[in-house]
């Protein structure tokens, strides 16, 4: 006899048959794409009619079969939409999609998995049982993956959206997914985003948006993914403009390198504030207060003055030869000519262009009364000596590390230009002790950022379609303009806590940063359901908000299970050896946190154990699973369990000394021991005495 049980297993059963033989026709599918790619790429050269041609149909086409080839152990989809029949399933009535990371078709041309990012695939995301939206059944796949064999199909998982479950609360494999060990770059996420997600995701190019997004709520990832999605709506514009993801260490762009790839998206530009304009080399390095006042935004004013203190008025008439002739134009006439070109507001080397072009067409006036000048005339005018040595006396060319040096190494210039908007102090911790040529100054990362402001005052530099800036939070005034002015049209993703600000000008205030980013009226938007992060670090992680300077709302944790344990040791270094010994023994990556003062002896004694950490990017004999890293290096990663180092000494960092803390309380997605010989900072202790009940395990 068979019951309900019975019934239930036998249909699922039955179910897994179907996707089975389905997995099977994708296969198919995608061996039969690649052996076609394949062999275009081994014929192109023979098809394509020059060498031109067949070298760029040729890198096309490798380019494709790459593609295609990347990561072929991972699963081919991930989801299943079915629809109902109802008018609100609109064209999908009654239709079946599988969505995956790539649309792939079969041999006839008929779709087999749709690319999560078309549209029909939002609903994926956002279907639920008070909107469905037409959507009869969501339908999730579990598979068990390998690094030396295609992914298998374990099993699946359904949510019936027409019957009225209500949740609030990802399914069994959406969870298993988000608490997979991790090592190595980053993943995506696109198996497991959620509806708040995709609504940034999904948001139109031309509209700039500001996630505040609280630890493990997945901020990145929705930049990255956003990112992918326009690329894909939008490659016209983006393949000539192109997109930029700017974060906020190469430790940060080597953890993420894979995402964009795994999505079928290549073509990124990746980057920090500090590569972007490197134009000289870093000699030196700034006292905190020059920094300060290099940062600060008065500089950008200081600087124009700096620049067009180099504009003159014309001391004499100006006479141009001209065969026969010689054409004068009154010194009135010229004065006039570059004040109108001042007000005219254009950056300095295309004003100094119009000037000439001005001066020009007054001597061509005069020329005209004679006959009617061509454009060679013209040509011939403008390259001549009087007027070339005019322009350059009164609008003269100048590089932007001259322009810098000249103020830095020069007091009596500095000390013009910054008249009103710095003090005698602040001039004085910026200026150099004597004059240096720009080839052989002494050149601090700050100062890469004056260059790059005077550089876009002299003329506008290459600009990009679309602009990811992560950790935007820790952005100065200054590096916040070298952002805008490379956003050739406005169009930015801005992702960052306040919380996690961790430089000396971490801004306060999303509007304000966000008005240096030339975005005054961009809306901000919070994420605040931690995926990632347990509830068991967020609590604690939480009690130390009330420190930080900060306005941001508590992060909700979705998930527990994660293990919160304080060591009072008389040796936190010996301790951190044996917390990583026992670590490592679970799988999952590991990372050792700890203020800069303790990370030498940490690295030596980690070394001696044979544990080999990952420090300063270089991987040790761990492939990685070990990282020794500051809480300023930690940000943006995150480690399946965390041993914290004398979280005093991190507190003891300065003034951003709380939200260093912050940031390194909040990169254990499991795990997270906290070793301490001095007193644990005010807050981060248990509540009550040594072990309050809310207190976390203590060792």
């Amino acid at each position: 006899m068979t019951g309900p049980g019975n019934s239930a297993a036998t249909e699922s059963r039955a179910q897994l048959t179907v996707e089975y033989a389905y997995l099977s026709r994708v296969r198919d599918a995608q061996e039969h794409l690649l052996a076609t790619v394949r062999m275009r790429v081994d014929t192109g050269a023979d098809i394509a009619g020059d060498g031109w041609t067949a070298e760029t149909l040729g890198r096309l086409l490798r380019g494709q079969a790459r593609e295609l080839a990347c990561d072929p152990h991972a699963p081919p989809y991930f989801g299943r939409l079915d629809f109902d029949t109802t008018p609100a399933a609109g064209e999908h009535r009654g239709a079946r999609y599988y969505l995956g990371r790539r649309h792939l078709t079969d041999p006839t041309g008929r779709p087999l998995v749709l690319d999560w990012r078309a549209p029909v695939s939002a609903r994926f995301y956002r279907a639920s049982a008070v909107e469905p939206a037409g959507v009869r059944r969501r339908r999730r796949f579990g598979w068990r993956t390998g690094r030396d064999r295609a992914a298998d199909l374990t099993g699946f998982e359904d949510e019936e959206l027409t019957a009225g479950h209500l949740t609030d609360s990802p399914g069994d494999l959406v969870l298993a997914e988000i608490e997979r060990p991790r090592i190595g770059p980053m993943r995506d996420i696109v198996a497991t985003i959620q509806p708040e997600q995709d609504r940034l995701v999904r948001a139109t190019l031309g509209t700039t948006i500001c996630v505040q997004g609280a630890p493990g709520t997945g901020k990145t990832a929705v930049g990255l993914h956003r990112a992918a999605y326009l690329l894909y709506t939008h490659p016209r514009q983006l393949d000539r403009n192109g997109l930029l993801v700017l974060g906020p260490n190469p430790a940060f762009l080597r953890y993420i390198a894979d995402v964009l790839p795994a999505l079928g998206e290549r073509d990124v530009a990746r980057s920090t504030v500090d590569a972007l304009v490197a134009r000289v080399p870093v000699r030196a390095a700034d006292g905190l207060p020059a920094a300060l006042v290099k940062h600060d935004l008065r500089m950008a004013e200081v600087l124009r003055r700096a620049l067009y203190a180099r504009v003159g008025a014309p001391g004499c008439e100006l006479v141009v030869p001209d065969g026969a002739y010689r054409w004068r134009v009154p010194v009135e006439t010229l004065r006039r000519i570059v004040d109108g070109v001042r007000a005219e507001g254009l950056r300095y080397l295309p004003a100094r262009e119009r000037l000439r072009a001005r001066v020009v067409a007054a001597v061509q006036r005069q020329a005209e009364t004679r006959e009617a000048p061509g454009a060679a005339w013209v040509r011939r005018i403008s390259r001549s000596r009087p007027v070339t040595a005019l322009v350059d006396a009164t609008w003269p060319a100048v590089r932007p590390e001259e322009l810098v040096a000249a103020m830095l190494g020069g007091p009596d210039l500095l000390a013009r230009v910054a008249d009103g908007i710095l003090t005698a102090g602040e001039q004085e911790v910026i200026r150099w002790p004597r004059a240096r040529s720009w080839r052989t100054a002494p050149w601090t990362a700050a100062d890469l950022v004056l260059i790059d402001e005077a550089a876009g005052l002299l003329d506008r530099p290459p600009g990009f379609g679309h602009i990811v800036v992560d950790e935007a939070q820790d952005l100065s005034p200054m590096q916040c303009r070298v952002v805008a002015r490379r956003s050739s049209h406005g169009s930015l993703t801005v992702l960052g806590d306040l919380a996690q600000g961790t430089t000396p000008w971490a801004a306060v205030s999303w509007r304000s940063q966000l008005a240096h980013l030339g975005q005054p009226d961009a809306e901000v938007l919070p994420l605040t359901d931690g995926f990632r992060v347990p509830a068991e670090v967020v609590r604690l992680a939480n009690r130390l908000l009330a420190a930080l300077d900060a306005d941001v709302p508590l992060t909700r944790a979705v998930r527990t299970g994660g293990r919160v344990r304080f060591r009072r040791t008389d040796d936190p270094v010996a301790a951190a050896v044996a917390a990583a010994c026992e670590a490592l023994s679970r799988p999952g990556s590991l990372g050792v946190i700890a203020a800069d003062r303790h990370l030498a002896p940490l690295a030596a004694a980690l070394t001696a154990a044979g544990l080999s950490p990952t420090v300063d990017g270089t991987a040790g004999a761990d492939d990685g699973r070990i990282t020794l890293l500051t809480a300023d290096q930690a940000k943006g990663l995150e480690f399946d369990r965390v041993v914290l180092v004398e979280p005093a000494a991190i507190m003891a960092t300065g003034a951003r000394g709380a939200h260093r803390l912050y940031v390194a309380l909040t990169r254990a997605v499991s795990g997270l021991e906290i070793l301490h010989a001095e007193p644990l900072p005010a807050g981060l202790a248990p509540a009550g005495t040594d072990d309050g009940p809310d207190a976390p395990e203590r060792g």
